[in-house]
């Protein structure tokens, strides 16, 4: 089968298209036959070497990229139950799914509803997952709490917008154009800040009258990060979920309490879809406002895996106005 490797952490001339062996599910894993592949930024950060370290996504060279997929199931390993061949099925947060087959535990996969399209379900794993538990989970949204909303107009901003409106809160949203702004604001933002030409915490504690938002959704990281916690209000929460503009490396523990006792945090997916039962109740609730219209699922672009490197070249440029795929089927 072929498949994206890297031998070498580097920038997206590291990725290679390789011939190697189609992996054999063991025990409690499944084969999947890919169809599609999401493209997040979490795979730049492997890319680069910077989660060499983590616990969490552990990883060894050479290694295959990708950590969102989805397709048919080919083959069962031992003690597999509940699932057949020919399954439609998706996950994320487990590597290898830039290849043609990708082995997968049994326990992070979810089924995919008959009415709902493959590159639909793979859209609304990782970046859709994500932006659920940040609206249930990390912070619950509902009515009375505002939000601050950075790269509203991408793929888990343009999620995390429309999962806030229907949790009842209201929604300011930083974007890089007004093409961007446009897009934001048809997703549901009630303000829009063009961070290039205003200073979003400015803006964020004028249209609060002062007060700053109950919550900030911050995956910009190192050039924002200060101004996201001093756009609080008073005991509020900073929710660090990503690095576009480089990962966050320290805080200044007494700036929390400068801001206003503030809170900060650095969440991992992982972590809020441990068992598979919080999986499986994340995805279906997903699906089921995919499929009745309630969350419009964008799909930017879509690549060749063969065209893998210039994908993410696409999204280190912070062009995406929605989710990015790569087309594994078509290879």
């Amino acid at each position: 089968m072929q498949a994206i490797r890297i031998h070498d952490y580097g920038d997206a001339g590291v990725c290679r298209s390789e011939s190697v062996e189609v992996p054999t599910p063991g025990p409690g894993e499944v084969l999947v036959e890919l169809e599609v592949a999401g493209l997040n930024f979490i795979d730049i950060h492997l890319r680069l070497g910077r989660y060499a370290k983590s616990d969490t996504y552990r990883n060894a060279l050479p290694m295959t990229l990708g950590m969102e997929g989805a397709g048919k199931v080919e083959a069962l390993g031992a003690d597999v139950s509940g699932m057949a061949v020919g399954d439609r099925v998706a996950w994320c947060v487990v590597r290898g799914s830039f290849a043609e087959y990708a082995v997968v535990p049994a326990a992070k996969l979810v089924r995919i509803p008959d009415a709902l399209d493959v590159g639909s379900a793979a859209a609304l794993m990782l970046q859709g997952l994500t932006a659920h538990y940040l609206a249930h989970s990390a912070f619950e949204l509902k009515p009375g709490r505002t939000c601050l909303v950075h790269a509203a107009a991408g793929g888990v901003g343009g999620l995390l917008v429309q999962l806030a409106k229907l949790r009842g809160a209201t929604v300011i949203a930083t974007v890089g154009s007004e093409e961007k702004a446009e897009r934001a604001r048809a997703l549901g933002a009630d303000h829009v800040i063009l961070y290039r030409e205003q200073d979003f915490r400015e803006e964020t504690l004028r249209i609060t009258d002062g007060r700053g938002v109950d919550v900030v959704y911050d995956s910009i990281g190192r050039d924002t990060i200060a101004r996201s916690i001093r756009s609080l209000a008073r005991r509020g929460l900073c929710i660090n979920f990503g690095g576009a503009s480089g990962l966050v490396e320290s805080i200044v523990p007494l700036e929390l309490g400068e801001a206003g006792s503030v809170f900060f945090t650095r969440p991992h997916l992982a972590d809020y879809i441990a068992t598979p039962q919080e999986l499986t109740s994340r995805a279906n609730e997903l699906f089921d406002h995919a499929i009745s219209g309630r969350l419009q699922v964008s799909i930017d672009r879509r690549w060749p895996l063969v065209e893998t490197s210039e994908a993410m070249r696409y999204l280190e440029a912070g062009r995406t106005r929605g989710k990015l795929l790569i087309d594994i089927a078509a290879t």
